[in-house]
């Protein structure tokens, strides 16, 4: 398997420094480079799919997480559970219900100027910059796809950063996640709570009525300009958005939160609800649950 790895990297090499690539890059034609560029990436996805099955054949045994819980929801059953009703900080969980309230609040081809209130918080990208110009979508596709808490914070601007809370905060009320409290709208307050039992209801919800946001999360081919007018990547943070089991999510991770996760996988071709929270390795844990619920 690492022999595989080793080789695939040498073709991305070869790729990159061949007379073809350099007489690319030299090139203006913007369609060839971008041809390379998508050959390069196959490849880089290739050898992370070979790294991700070497990590779950290694994965551990133990579950790290204190707490989990796993929900089939074709018939709506728990499968695996701990601790399932105990509050953890959520970290960028969070943008789940970010993009709740934006889907249900905000036409997303709306456009907003970001401004330096806008991008305070911490999560920057090169290609949300000031003075710029964008729509509610491509806002809603950066703090999903990478995580961007600037993206996340200026979709709160579209209605007021106090409503936009506010709604939140009543949408976790009308999906009865009682233990469940939002202080920002990206993730960087550890105040953010909510229990595994919560954040699956919140899952089973955009299942059911926001199948957009789950496909938005799968996506790892979303550009944006920065300044210079280059096209700058959006990097999927998701290290699971290429499996072909994995139906969409979120990750997230703060020293106060550890590793969490809130994720749809399709496992025995159902339809089943992973949630981790404070979790040590994410990546392992949720292997060994696919693997103990496969088997």
């Amino acid at each position: 398997m690492q022999y595989k790895i080793f080789f695939l990297l040498f073709c991305i090499l070869l790729l990159a420094f061949s007379p073809h690539a350099s007489k690319t890059a030299k090139a203006s034609d913007q369609t060839e480079r971008m041809k390379l560029i998508q050959q390069i990436q196959v490849l880089q996805q290739e050898i992370q799919r070979l790294q991700v099955l070497i990590l779950s054949l290694q994965s551990q045994q133990e579950i790290t997480a204190a707490s989990y819980l796993a929900v089939n929801l074709s018939h709506n059953s728990v499968v695996l559970e701990k601790n399932t009703n105990q509050p953890y900080p959520i970290a960028s969980i969070t943008k789940l219900m970010n993009a709740v309230v934006a889907f249900e609040n905000i036409d997303t081809d709306q456009t907003i100027t970001l401004t330096e209130k806008i991008l305070e918080p911490l999560g920057y990208s090169p290609s949300l910059f000031l003075d710029l110009n964008v729509s509610a979508k491509n806002l809603l596709q950066a703090s999903l796809i990478q995580s961007t808490n600037d993206a996340s914070e200026s979709l709160t601007y579209f209605l007021g950063k106090g409503k936009f809370l506010d709604l939140m905060n009543q949408k976790a009320k009308e999906l009865d996640m009682t233990n469940t409290v939002f202080f920002d709208a990206h993730g960087l307050n550890p105040a953010n709570r909510s229990t595994a039992t919560d954040i699956a209801k919140l899952l089973t919800y955009i299942y059911k009525n926001h199948p957009e946001i789950l496909s938005i999360t799968k996506d790892n081919n979303f550009w944006l300009p920065d300044p210079t007018g280059r096209l700058l990547k959006f990097q999927n943070v998701n290290n699971f958005y290429y499996l072909p089991e994995f139906i969409g999510g979120k990750t997230g991770y703060l020293p106060e939160a550890k590793q969490t996760l809130a994720s749809l996988f399709n496992v025995n071709k159902e339809p089943v609800a992973i949630i981790l929270l404070y979790s040590s390795n994410r990546q392992s844990d949720t292997f060994t649950i696919i693997n103990q619920l496969k088997n």
